[in-house]
């Protein structure tokens, strides 16, 4: 931790793209294996083939195992062939919830077992995080994101619309309660054991925008060691909401920085997403050329 009046946490040294790694020399990609969501965020719309958007969610297919491992294969042969950056790191985000689908864990040994030199990396809900922990260390997975939207179960009954959990439907404050004990366990859980966790968090006005520097802290004492603020995309209940402008974000950033390290540069990727962060690969073209080879 660094001395003097400032609380910010360091960060591990890694070339992942998402965690703080240089992204001009290591891309990353997204397998979109999981369908399945177990809760339902108020500011999710999830269209399969919109291929013009970019953001959680979405994604043109969702792929079988091993469909994921084939196009490992072919965007890695891309990435070497066009120089620059190497293929790095491969993520599972979607466009459910990873740990919501058993096939997210099928994909994981599949890849390790045909790229070992790839480092894993998922992004979950967190809210069967806690249970199936074991599992992700298992296949070898270093690097976890989860996303984390409310504080308390009051905010989180505005953000999150239901939770799936034992077998039923919760919703309003119970279910939002059920959600952030898990996430909050997962997270310092998976910090013990030693994996780099981020912390995601949507940045909604008017909705929880007052818990996000207690939220920083809050990850910081469970053991992330970095987080990314990101302002909300207006879909869904949250359609009509004025987004925040650049100026508010940076502000918040600002101040979550004294906290903890803040990544700066997500672009808030699909579920497919493919390459160096901000220059993402034409699948569809790529995949096209591929065939007519």
């Amino acid at each position: 931790m660094a001395t003097g009046c400032s609380m910010l946490k360091m960060h591990k040294v890694t070339d992942h793209p998402c965690f703080g790694g240089d992204h001009s020399k290591a891309g990353r990609l997204h397998l979109p294996v999981a369908p399945g969501c177990n809760i339902k965020c108020g500011f999710c719309e999830r269209k399969f083939d919109c291929v013009n958007e970019s953001r959680p969610g979405v994604t043109s297919k969702v792929l079988t195992p091993e469909q994921a491992v084939r196009r490992v294969d072919l965007v890695s042969r891309h990435m070497d062939k066009m120089g620059g950056a190497k293929l790095k790191v491969i993520g599972i985000a979607g466009p459910g919830d990873p740990l919501a689908n058993p096939k997210t864990f099928e994909t994981f040994k599949l890849v390790k077992e045909a790229f070992p030199e790839m480092s894993l990396c998922l992004s979950t809900n967190g809210l069967r995080l806690p249970e199936q922990l074991d599992q992700i260390l298992e296949v070898g997975v270093k690097s976890l994101t989860v996303t984390i939207n409310a504080l308390t179960p009051e905010t989180g009954a505005k953000v999150y619309e239901w939770v799936h959990h034992a077998g039923k439907r919760v919703t309003a404050e119970e279910g939002a309660a059920i959600l952030l004990e898990n996430q909050f366990k997962g997270l310092e859980m998976a910090a013990k054991a030693g994996m780099m966790v981020k912390v995601n968090h949507v940045y909604i006005p008017g909705i929880n925008d007052h818990e996000t520097i207690p939220l920083t802290l809050k990850a910081r004492e469970l053991g992330a060691f970095m987080m990314n603020i990101t302002p909300i995309i207006p879909v869904g209940i949250f359609s009509d909401i004025e987004p925040p402008a650049v100026a508010t974000i940076d502000m918040v950033r600002n101040q979550s920085e004294l906290i903890l390290s803040q990544a700066r540069h997500c672009k808030q990727c699909r579920a497919d997403a493919a390459g160096v962060v901000g220059k993402d690969i034409d699948l569809e073209q790529l995949e096209a050329s591929q065939m007519a080879g």
